[in-house]
């Protein structure tokens, strides 16, 4: 297989700004807008922003290849080795790597016509994320954080913006710039026993503990008589948003699902964290992040995505089944996206370099249009 040269379609009508997307997912809280119709109507965005209590964003971080999921050219001497294959609309084909997820098309939308004009993995994400270069989050808040404004809901117990990870105890990230500590994103690990670290120590009771505590938000509040600064509010927040988690952290411990309902998911880390995702989404966490990394295959491109999408096609679909058999599907919108795509061309290295041009994104649920391909 050789290289070739790629010349994309220049029409306006089949490029989806990736700024003009992320903007307009975050007018209005959580209305998404595409400037195409991606929406069963012109209402779409507002029925989104009227019905929608939850986005899930499943992050593939790395570059997962286009032509390897949602965009086969095997027509293409680059096409790759992978066949495509039919998915329950009629028309409509992917990869023959998501076989399960081909089941499901008919709630799904694809965009095809993603662009963007970097290739650098860290300045790419955060084009993503928070709709400009910087290579921080300080300044401009992130697309989880805005969400999490937008769907904010008056006493709510939980984060509105949570990260899942496979593992680890997690944290509280910067994330939210002007918008304010609490809009940040907090990062829990999906782990069986739930979040680490949210059990009292032996010897402490719950009396002894809320003491404590009632004694901290005393001396925070005379100290905040002659001093407060933004920093001493995120503080604030993170003690007082540790202490929710505590007294719900049977919500994040997946083991308490029926043994039917794991074995349906899978064991491996993805499954994990969607299995926790679709808990949040059932008590309206407002933005859910899922992660997926280690996508970026210069080398043996094919031989990876074969194991890589097979990690995520099962769960995915299932997912998306599950949150359907909830009446969960209709409120919320879930996305799969990377930071950009692959080459069409294929290196010596059996790999495909970095490719902002023209790339690929996956949508299923509220006020999408099910069944459509833009691009």
């Amino acid at each position: 297989m050789s290289n070739s040269t790629y010349r994309p379609c220049l029409s306006p009508h089949h490029s989806l700004a990736r700024r003009q997307f992320v903007g307009d997912l975050c007018a209005g809280g959580a209305a998404v807008a595409s400037g195409i119709s991606l929406f069963s109507h012109p209402a779409g965005a507002a029925q989104l922003a009227a019905n929608g209590r939850s986005v899930v964003v499943i992050f593939l971080g790395g570059g997962i290849s286009q032509f390897e999921s949602w965009d086969p050219k095997t027509h293409l001497e680059t096409g790759g080795p992978f066949k495509s294959i039919p998915t329950s609309v009629p028309g409509i084909h992917i990869s023959e790597l998501l076989p399960h997820t081909a089941t499901r098309m008919h709630q799904m939308a694809l965009v095809r016509s993603i662009s963007t004009d970097l290739d650098d993995h860290g300045l790419a994400t955060n084009i993503i994320r928070c709709g400009r270069t910087t290579r921080t989050a300080t300044e401009y808040p992130e697309l989880g954080a805005a969400i999490a404004r937008g769907l904010e809901r008056t006493d709510f117990p939980l984060p509105g913006h949570i990260r899942t990870m496979p593992e680890g105890i997690g944290g509280r990230n910067n994330n939210a710039a002007y918008l304010g500590p609490q809009y940040a994103s907090v990062s829990v690990g999906a782990e069986k026993g739930g979040i680490v670290n949210t059990q009292l120590p032996d010897g402490m009771t719950v009396e002894t503990d809320n003491r404590r505590q009632d004694w901290r938000r005393f001396v925070n509040k005379r100290h905040r008589q002659k001093v407060q600064t933004a920093e001493m509010d995120a503080w604030t927040q993170s003690y007082e948003q540790a202490l929710r988690l505590m007294e719900r952290r049977e919500l994040f411990d997946i083991s308490k699902e029926p043994a039917n309902i794991q074995t349906a998911y899978g064991s491996s880390p993805f499954a994990r964290q969607l299995l926790l995702a679709r808990r949040l989404v059932e008590q309206e966490v407002p933005y859910i992040e899922v992660s997926h990394d280690g996508w970026d295959f210069h080398h043996n491109n094919f031989e990876f995505h074969l194991h890589y999408v097979a990690d995520i096609d099962r769960p995915f679909a299932h997912f998306l089944t599950d949150l359907t058999e909830r009446g969960l599907l209709q409120r919320t919108l879930v996305i799969v996206m990377t930071e950009f795509g692959r080459t069409p061309g294929i290196n010596a290295g059996y790999g495909r370099d970095h490719y902002p041009k023209a790339w690929s994104m996956a949508m299923a649920g509220c006020g999408i249009q099910h069944g459509a391909v833009i691009g």
